[in-house]
């Protein structure tokens, strides 16, 4: 059965970094497209990016610029590297594997516990 497990939130100051991890088992992970979402309570999940197999990643507006997505295919993990955070940022961050749905994405597998990113000074 697939398993996602993040880890690397935290408190950290406004315009302050954090590098988030995403390690993935149970599943053909260099061949699936990943994402990253985070959530703040009583909002949607929101998707903020994510990256295929090959090609290029995908950013939503709001972190475009300060985020950046990865991936190690011989490890089994995505990366969110969170540059310049802001108050706003400050969610629960989960990943998943993803497929394309309509014109967007559904997620494949069961949701992670997520890793807590609060930015506050």
């Amino acid at each position: 059965q697939a398993q996602l497990v993040e880890s690397g939130g935290g408190l950290v100051q406004p315009g302050g970094s954090l590098r988030l991890s995403c390690a993935v088992s149970g599943i053909i992970f260099s061949t699936n497209t990943m994402g990253w979402y985070r959530q703040v309570p009583e909002k949607q999940r929101e998707l903020v990016a994510s990256i295929t197999s090959g090609g290029p990643p995908n950013y939503a507006d709001s972190v475009k610029g300060r985020f950046t997505i990865s991936r190690d295919n011989a490890k089994n993990t995505v990366y969110l590297q969170m540059n310049s955070l802001k108050p706003e940022d400050t969610a629960v961050y989960y990943c998943n594997v993803l497929t394309s749905y309509g014109s967007g994405y559904a997620v494949l597998v069961s949701w992670g516990q997520g890793t807590q990113v609060t930015v506050s000074s």
